[in-house]
């Protein structure tokens, strides 16, 4: 006969304050996603689960948050269609099932995603290696109605070159220059050669809310991404194809900042027709090579915003 032990967590706490997220991080879980005359997507994702707690609740049942991740996956292990996203909003809706007194759920998945790809000359074929990145948030009011917002995005490594310092060598070899040749032959060979800066390892990060009945490919935020920085990186590059990276990179010079407006560029001309209350969050850290520390740059916008500065109709 099984004992029935006290439930502490719904006693009242002794100090009446409301918490803005509690929960669990770290739960691991093996995934895989069946697809249509492919093979299936085998992911080890981890996962983050939080509610909210009114300031009358001593505590939240804990053990329902990593219940209701094993619950979803179950059910979704033979789903041909599930996207991540979709999966952390089925999730989130279990969870708001669950915890009864939550208004707010959060969940959210992070997971190395491989990628295939060639490298620039030689089109040797390559596995890469991304972040995918999932989240939902689900809201409820005082009707009880719950509305979730879902988003889906990546964390991808690139390469960045520093214009700043591109220009000064620049500047300094065009005066070496002029000592011996005239300044028409000093001007085709500014306009020919390619100039030395120093290079960072560049980690973009680009995340969207996907509406309903609106899909959102983890390829192409991938390639947004890459493409936004000085160049892309690649696991197998032979002779031939380190030279074409770096001289590539070194003709697209970019600055932190420039890399995520370039994002956001991209982003917002590809899906310009999603709502303008669509979230979006566009992040670039680049691990310098000449300093101890790093540069970052970060927008969070809304469609409509975004578009409203580019000018987008």
């Amino acid at each position: 006969m099984a004992v029935c032990l006290p439930d502490t967590q719904d006693d009242t706490p002794s100090i009446p304050i409301k918490l803005t997220r509690v929960g669990v991080t770290g739960v691991k879980k093996l995934l895989q996603l069946e697809r249509v005359n492919k093979r299936p997507i085998i992911l080890l994702p981890t996962f983050d689960a939080f509610v909210d707690l009114p300031n009358d609740q001593k505590g939240v049942h804990m053990s329902r948050n990593p219940e209701a991740i094993s619950e979803v996956l179950e059910t979704v292990a033979n789903d041909k269609g599930v996207a991540v996203e979709t999966l952390c909003a089925k999730i989130v809706d279990k969870m708001m099932a669950k915890h009864e007194y939550a208004k707010r759920v959060e969940i959210s998945m992070t997971t190395d995603f491989m990628f295939m790809k060639e490298s620039p000359v030689t089109k040797n074929k390559t596995q890469e290696m991304a972040k995918l990145k999932a989240k939902a948030i689900g809201y409820r009011d005082e009707n009880g109605e719950v509305t979730i917002k879902k988003s889906i995005g990546a964390e991808v490594i690139g390469m960045t070159v520093c214009p700043c310092a591109q220009e000064s060598v620049r500047e300094s070899d065009k005066n070496k220059l002029l000592e011996f040749l005239d300044e028409e032959t000093t001007q085709k060979v500014l306009d020919t050669v390619t100039f030395a800066s120093h290079n960072q390892r560049g980690i973009g990060t680009l995340l969207i809310e996907v509406p309903k009945d609106k899909l959102v490919k983890a390829e192409d935020i991938i390639e947004i991404i890459e493409t936004s920085m000085s160049s892309p990186v690649c696991e197998l590059l032979k002779r031939p194809d380190e030279n074409a990276t770096v001289m590539n990179a070194h003709r697209k010079p970019v600055f932190v900042e420039d890399c995520v407006r370039n994002m956001m560029e991209k982003i917002a001309t590809k899906y310009h027709d999603f709502p303008d209350d669509t979230l979006i969050t566009s992040r670039q850290e680049n691990e310098e090579s000449i300093h101890r520390h790093n540069a970052f740059a970060e927008k969070v916008t809304t469609m409509g915003e975004l578009k409203e500065e580019l000018k987008i109709q």
